[in-house]
């Protein structure tokens, strides 16, 4: 809620030599040191689109005229949807403010600004990852995947302590950065495929996530890498892990093996990166990156319970700008028809339509049709990706059902099999 306006304090996209005060302003409202190396700013000026990077300037401070109090940046992204099909995305990062200058609808003005750009760029959604819960929803965002995190026991997994590798033609082998920029990017294609939620790597990610862009503030440490390839050396799973040294008092090592990306285009393939990850001498402990909640992993151990989830929240927030694009773009668990009346205050997907939907695609038409279910945009964009149910919502009161089942119908359409995975954080 606004409590009192924001005058004095323009919000615009910032110039080249606003950059380092901009990163100062973010660092602060991160609440880390505000001192930014040269190195950050000029790796950030030669990824960012500053015409996408946005400052409110607070001209009444009479100490610091044209400080920056608020931050706020986006950028080109594509998302993957049911079915396997991607749709481009306007991805939202980099949001603070002051807190000497909260509660003065700055970030309201910033938001409003780019989510006007990317409806009228043709983005069919915007998305975000939420630090806090109760921020995105007043500007149409949904929680739309949630993320787990695992801790796995070893010792207690029952996994064969003598696993040395596949058995069946397939093989592991260690990795370093140059090989994994060069075969990451075609890997993760593939799990895009059938992962809906997960968002695009650009040239610039597999090279920051590979040791190109160290900075004072982001120091590189190379991490371990392993490639499970098939018996026709089909590249089918990549991880990246680092491990720590402990030893207790009767020197009996207790190492733990921290995974910070799994990446698996077939069960074999993951199943065999679990397994090899449990099997490293010395390592007692295997913490996951964050997975879908529903991840194999658990299921993969002989004890599941050796597996405890150590994090599990909402993670990809998604606001959707293209009512008829996102719900054409997807493929739906079952056939039927739906006509849905979304809400949006900011007017970027308010309408009526009539979804008919099957497993080959769908058509989404306006219509002038009575609605059988009624929902903000919000809403809409927690069902998109088939993680949430429409029957939950109607008991919790955030769908209206005007129709006597449509609900259930709804969950038969957008529920799919597996849930969807924001593999990243952006």
């Amino acid at each position: 809620m606004i409590t009192r306006p924001a005058e004095g304090t323009p919000v615009r996209p910032i110039t080249e030599e606003e950059l380092p005060a901009w990163s100062r302003a973010l660092n602060a409202g991160f609440l880390r040191t505000p001192t930014t190396s040269p190195e950050t700013v000029t790796k950030r000026r030669a990824h960012f689109d500053l015409t996408r990077t946005r400052a409110a300037f607070d001209e009444t401070n009479p100490g610091r005229p044209g400080h920056q109090v608020a931050t706020f940046r986006s950028f080109a992204q594509t998302l993957s949807v049911p079915g396997g099909a991607t749709v481009p995305t306007d991805a939202v990062t980099n949001v603070t403010v002051s807190p000497t200058h909260r509660r003065r609808g700055l970030l309201s003005r910033m938001m409003a600004d780019d989510l006007a750009e990317a409806k009228a760029r043709g983005d069919v959604a915007a998305t975000l990852i939420a630090a806090e819960y109760r921020i995105y929803g007043r500007y149409g965002f949904g929680p739309a995947a949630t993320t787990a995190r695992w801790e796995i026991d070893v010792p207690r997994a029952g996994l064969d302590p003598r696993w040395s590798g596949p058995t069946d033609g397939a093989r592991i082998d260690p990795a370093d950065p140059e090989e994994v920029r060069r075969i990451g990017p075609a890997l993760h294609a593939r799990v895009r495929a059938r992962v809906a939620g997960v968002p695009s790597r650009d040239d610039f990610w597999w090279q920051y996530a590979t040791g190109r862009w160290p900075t004072p503030e982001d120091p590189w440490t190379e991490p371990f890498y392993a490639v499970y390839r098939t018996a026709d050396g089909e590249v089918d799973g990549l991880v990246a892990y680092r491990a720590d040294d402990h030893w207790g008092d009767a020197k009996v090592p207790g190492n733990t093996a921290t995974v910070l990306n799994l990446l698996g285009a077939t069960p074999a393939a993951e199943r065999a990166l679990w397994h090899h990850l449990c099997s490293i001498d010395w390592v007692t402990t295997v913490r996951t990156d964050g997975r879908a909640p529903d991840d194999l992993l658990p299921h993969l151990l002989p004890d599941p319970r050796a597996a405890r989830i150590v994090t599990q929240a909402d993670f990809l927030w998604v606001r959707i700008l293209d009512v008829v694009r996102a719900l054409e773009a997807r493929t739906y668990a079952a056939s039927g028809d739906l006509v849905v009346q979304v809400r949006d205050g900011a007017g970027f997907a308010e309408g009526r339509f009539r979804l008919s939907a099957g497993p080959d695609g769908a058509s989404c038409v306006p219509t002038t049709e009575a609605p059988q279910l009624t929902l903000d945009v919000g809403e809409l964009g927690a069902l998109w990706l088939g993680d949430v149910s429409a029957v939950r919502l109607a008991a919790l009161g955030r769908v209206g059902e005007e129709t006597e089942g449509a609900a259930a119908r709804a969950d038969a359409l957008f529920r799919t099999a597996r849930r969807p995975w924001c593999v990243d954080m952006f």
